[in-house]
């Protein structure tokens, strides 16, 4: 039975911040500010890639190019500790798509392949990284081969990522069965597509913003050993993550919002800040 999202989210937006997090049951993390959520972020990746050298073997993560901001701290911290990533095996969530399934070029400004060396394998000192077939972002080529590569890399540690407007995780937009999907090119949600044609300074600019997306599957995401997924408005004035941050934190599981399906994991965390968590000023 499909949830009643209405009834839910004024129920769930009578809640302050600090009764929220209680009800979460440590698995809701608000910081004061965004700085402090993506140090947090960067602190949280990096104390696993300390797990992964001392351990001296392969350790899998899913991870997301957004949110951004984490990943030159990240990059600080890793040269400042001299920390080793040889271990550690990066598969990237997902990537843009043309409307005939293939990949935006890497050139394309919202391409992720094009944005991630910039936004830190360029930052790492070259002796500490893992080479580059350990950084693997879904193409049409490699889809089915995509579990098996995992599982060869021995799971999936921790699933980093964010969280959409419609409460997908990497591109898995709300659809039947979505709780059981692997990698796929998909079409994107109209909200998504909305929501990040007025976030990426883009003007809104709907008519050439990708309608398609490759990704990895909910399944994926959801068989890492942990997950650690975060929301946030980040732009004063667009609160746009408020009501999808309570409905990630508690709501009832259901295929309209793939994220709450983490309520059957046992091991997840979402993270936020104050302003994200704080109910929006008007409820309807």
């Amino acid at each position: 039975m499909k949830p009643n999202r209405s009834d839910e989210i004024r129920k769930l937006f009578k809640l302050s911040v600090d009764e929220m997090v209680n009800k979460c049951g440590g698995k809701l993390v608000v910081t004061e500010t965004l700085p402090e959520l993506y140090e947090y972020l960067a602190e949280q990746m990096v104390t696993e890639f300390r797990k992964s050298a001392d351990t001296n073997k392969p350790t899998a993560f899913i991870m997301p190019v957004g949110p951004t901001q984490p990943y030159k701290l990240m990059a600080e911290k890793i040269n400042a500790e001299r920390l080793c990533l040889k271990n550690c095996w990066f598969f990237f969530m997902d990537e843009y798509c043309t409307d005939d399934g293939k990949l935006i070029p890497a050139t394309h400004p919202l391409s992720f392949r094009g944005q991630i060396d910039g936004l830190f394998f360029n930052l790492v000192d070259a002796e500490l990284l893992m080479p580059n077939s350990q950084r693997i972002f879904p193409t049409p080529e490699n889809l089915a081969k995509l579990p098996r590569m995992i599982a060869d890399a021995g799971g999936i540690e921790v699933c980093y990522g964010g969280v959409g407007i419609h409460g997908h995780v990497a591109f898995n937009e709300p659809e039947d069965g979505v709780k059981n999907t692997g990698p796929r090119i998909l079409n994107i949600n109209d909200f998504t597509r909305t929501v990040d044609a007025t976030r990426h300074g883009l003007g809104g600019n709907l008519i050439n913003f990708p309608r398609k997306a490759i990704t990895l599957g909910m399944r994926e995401c959801l068989g890492a050993r942990k997950m650690l997924l975060m929301t946030r408005n980040e732009h004063v004035g667009m609160d746009w993550a408020n009501t999808v941050l309570r409905i990630a934190a508690l709501g009832v599981p259901g295929d309209d919002y793939p994220v709450t399906h983490i309520r059957d994991h046992a091991n997840y965390i979402v993270a936020t800040d104050r302003a994200t968590a704080t109910a929006p000023r008007t409820v309807i």
